[in-house]
């Protein structure tokens, strides 16, 4: 976990003094096989401690993220997060899925940001391959967006792109146990849509269903299943 002395508003800081509205974003489900890409957007209007225990969601354990989801939403000043279903990730990529899904997080929230932090290296936001509208991008996004900083392990630097993967994570992890069900052939419950030994063992067994990513290469359905 972070330290008490670590600065975590190092990218943010120098953005408020220049009287921005910045909001975090970071995605989860990129890597899944199955279930929606989400991503959570987080926005701060100026610094202030933050939640007690905050890091990089992956460096979290389940129980942890969960107890931090209240203490964000009510240190934040607005928080989002916006999916990608399956079948939008096949049907547009991965990267102009991702775009949807953090267009949609940014437009739920009530004040759109100025600045964005972006964890990672890429920018799926507005990159130059995506000049195009897609899907939800809307006419005010497009018209107005926001400057976009992209920082790799960002939700390790950044509060508010570790505030976000917690935010989506969690999120994302509960929509993986509803899909599961009361029959969880696939193990999404434990395995949250990723390649598992459990989850490939059943796609050979099952094939697939209307959650997977059915462009991705997934294991067949052995003839003798």
């Amino acid at each position: 976990m972070l330290s008490a002395e670590r600065d975590f508003f190092t990218f943010e800081r120098p953005l408020w003094q220049r009287g921005a509205v910045v909001a975090g974003l970071d995605e989860v489900g990129r890597g899944a096989l199955a279930g929606p890409l989400m991503v959570g957007a987080v926005l701060l209007y100026e610094e202030r401690d933050v939640p007690p225990g905050l890091d990089d969601s992956k460096r979290l354990r389940p129980r942890q993220r969960e107890q931090l989801v209240p203490l964000i939403t009510a240190w934040c000043d607005d928080y989002a997060v916006g999916a990608a279903s399956a079948r939008e990730v096949d049907e547009f990529g991965l990267t102009a899925a991702l775009r949807v899904a953090a267009t949609r997080a940014l437009e739920k929230l009530r004040v759109p940001p100025t600045e964005i932090l972006l964890d990672g290296a890429i920018d799926f936001l507005w990159p130059a391959s995506l000049l195009e509208p897609v899907a939800d991008a809307s006419s005010e996004y497009r018209r107005a967006r926001a400057r976009v900083t992209t920082i790799v392990r960002g939700d390790s630097r950044s509060a508010l792109i570790a505030a976000a993967s917690v935010i989506a994570k969690v999120e994302r992890d509960a929509v993986m146990r509803t899909l599961g069900g009361a029959e969880d052939r696939y193990g999404w419950v434990s395995n949250k849509g990723y390649g598992s030994q459990q989850h490939l063992t059943a796609l050979r067994r099952h094939g697939v269903s209307n959650h997977h990513r059915v462009t991705w290469r997934l294991p067949e359905k052995s003839s003798d299943s």
